[in-house]
C-alpha cells in the first residue's frame, strides 16, 4: 500500500524521532517495497536575528546533515532503504514540499516540540496534518 514514507526529523530534538522513527520502521517491515525518506529542516533565520554571522546558516545545515546521518546510521536497520534530505526554510512548508517531491503516501511524525506540551498538536504538525496531500500518522 505505501511506497514512500516520509518522516520529518529535528536532529537536535530527540523526541521528534524517538517514537516516530520506530513506527516508520515498523511500517516499512509491512511494506517491503517502500522507501523511507527522512527530512530535517533548518528553520529560516528570523529578521530579529539578522545580526548573526553569514556562516551561521551554513553551519546549522552542516550540523543537521551530520546529525541526520548519525541517526540513520544508528537507528535505521541496513535492510531498510532510506534517503536523507536537508531543507532550509519554513518547517511545515519544507516538509510538505519534500512530501510532494518524493511522492510520499504517508508522513509519520511526532505531535509537537517539547516546549508545546500543553497543546494537542504543535504548530508544524498541525499544519502538516491540515495541508498534506497524503495520510499523516501522528505518533504520541
Amino acid at each position: 500500500m505505501y511506497q514512500n514514507i516520509l518522516i520529518p526529523i529535528d536532529a537536535a530534538v530527540e523526541s521528534s524521532w524517538r517514537k516516530p522513527l520506530p513506527a516508520a520502521i515498523d511500517h516499512m517491515r509491512h511494506f517491503p517495497a517502500a522507501v523511507l525518506h527522512l527530512v530535517a529542516v533548518v528553520p529560516e533565520v528570523p529578521p530579529q536575528l539578522a545580526f548573526l554571522p553569514e556562516e551561521y546558516t551554513a553551519r546549522m545545515v552542516s550540523l543537521a546533515t551530520e546529525k541526520l546521518a548519525a541517526i540513520v546510521q544508528d537507528k535505521v536497520p541496513p535492510d531498510i532503504p532510506a534517503r536523507q534530505y536537508i531543507r532550509q526554510g519554513c518547517v511545515f512548508r519544507e516538509i510538505l514540499k519534500t512530501a510532494a517531491e518524493v511522492n510520499a503516501d504517508l508522513i509519520i511524525m511526532g505531535p509537537h516540540q517539547p516546549e508545546f506540551e500543553d497543546y494537542l498538536l504543535g504548530p508544524n504538525a498541525s499544519r502538516v496534518v491540515r495541508h498534506a496531500n497524503c495520510s499523516v500518522l501522528i505518533v504520541r
